[in-house]
């Protein structure tokens, strides 16, 4: 390359950028190098490895590894045999605190979509008996959704550029996403239980595109402005713990319970005085596992139901959103559950109604 007549390290310089401000660094090496003279033969999945040695004695710490599973053919008309095994136990040696993406896992799976969207419902759950990475992976649909009573923990990472394509194209300038789609996929990703990988190419400068740049603050914006005040701090709720009836203010709820969650199959939330929102946000304690398999929130204003939300998998964090309304008081119920499901965090907020689907 002639960048830095030949001597960049583009890698160095964004882990030590990574340092610098606090991100954690993570590396996509793509398998499919068809121009190398050894693809297609048992020698590639060395150089394979060999890569993966280099990059990690050199940028350590890096903190998840990205493997896709491109495969075709190369300029020699062979297509390679991956041995993913072999990488992963390489793996394990070099740095077995990195988590690794691919379509199973080990510890993350493709979302089954390049839309950035996790399934509804998203279990954190899959079974990966009988697949292979990178070549016969379980059916799209079960990817999105993970499986209800999977073996393997592999909670799913949904990818999605900010533009049509990975790549930079200048004529894609006025395609870049807009805040608004772009906080619509942090609903259905992050708003789901899932972790959402956004794609931001760097321009032929080897910077980031204003237009890209202008989205991604006003996402950030719009993100801050949405869930910056949880109107439940006030609040009082009920429930019941280890047998014991348990009232606390919603703001001590989620300081006493945020590490282990509490046991409960009912919440109820009075609010101090009756409240304008569209969306509710529940986290389950995952520290033990995702259990919670079915439940409902009944909203009311006095003594009147007045709204009803039924929903399914929470994990991480469930972001529900509805039409905007009065209330002064809901209740959760967790109709079914698998084990030890506990509940470590309940907000409610008030989103700008453009931003909320209808």
């Amino acid at each position: 390359s002639k960048w830095k007549d030949g001597k960049g390290d583009v890698l160095k310089e964004l882990a030590v950028a990574c340092k610098k401000y606090g991100l954690k660094f993570g590396v996509y090496i793509s398998p499919w190098d068809r121009n190398h003279p050894d693809y297609g033969t048992p020698k590639y999945n060395e150089v394979y490895i060999n890569t993966m040695k280099e990059i990690f004695h050199r940028y350590s710490p890096i903190w998840e590894l990205w493997w896709d599973g491109a495969n075709g053919e190369g300029p020699n008309g062979k297509k390679q045999e991956y041995d993913f095994p072999k990488f992963e136990r390489t793996m394990q040696s070099l740095s077995p605190g990195t988590v690794i993406f691919s379509d199973i896992g080990p510890h993350i799976r493709w979302v089954g979509n390049e839309k950035g969207i996790a399934g509804d419902p998203n279990w954190n759950y899959l079974d990966t008996e009988g697949f292979k990475r990178g070549n016969g992976a379980p059916a799209t649909d079960t990817l999105n959704h993970g499986n209800y009573n999977g073996k393997h923990w592999i909670p799913a990472e949904c990818d999605v550029s900010i533009r049509p394509g990975w790549f930079y194209h200048q004529e894609e300038d006025n395609k870049v996403k807009s805040s608004e789609v772009l906080f619509d996929l942090f609903l259905k990703s992050v708003g789901r239980g899932a972790n959402l990988l956004l794609n931001v190419p760097p321009d032929t400068r080897g910077l980031i595109h204003s237009n890209d740049s202008a989205a991604l603050m006003q996402f950030k914006k719009i993100r801050e402005q949405s869930f910056n005040n949880n109107l439940l701090a006030n609040s009082k709720m009920q429930f019941k713990s280890h047998g014991i009836d348990n009232s606390l203010n919603n703001l001590l709820f989620q300081k006493k319970y945020a590490t282990n969650g509490v046991k409960s199959s009912q919440f109820n939330i009075t609010f101090e005085k009756p409240l304008i929102l569209n969306c509710i946000e529940l986290k389950e304690n995952i520290r033990e596992g995702q259990f919670i398999r079915n439940f409902k929130i009944d909203l009311f204003e006095g003594a009147q139901l007045i709204h009803t939300i039924n929903g399914t998998s929470i994990g991480r964090k469930r972001i529900l959103t509805f039409p905007e309304l009065k209330a002064t008081s809901f209740q959760l119920v967790i109709d079914e559950a698998s084990g030890k499901e506990k509940i470590s965090s309940i907000k409610a907020y008030h989103i700008e109604n453009t931003l909320v689907e209808k």
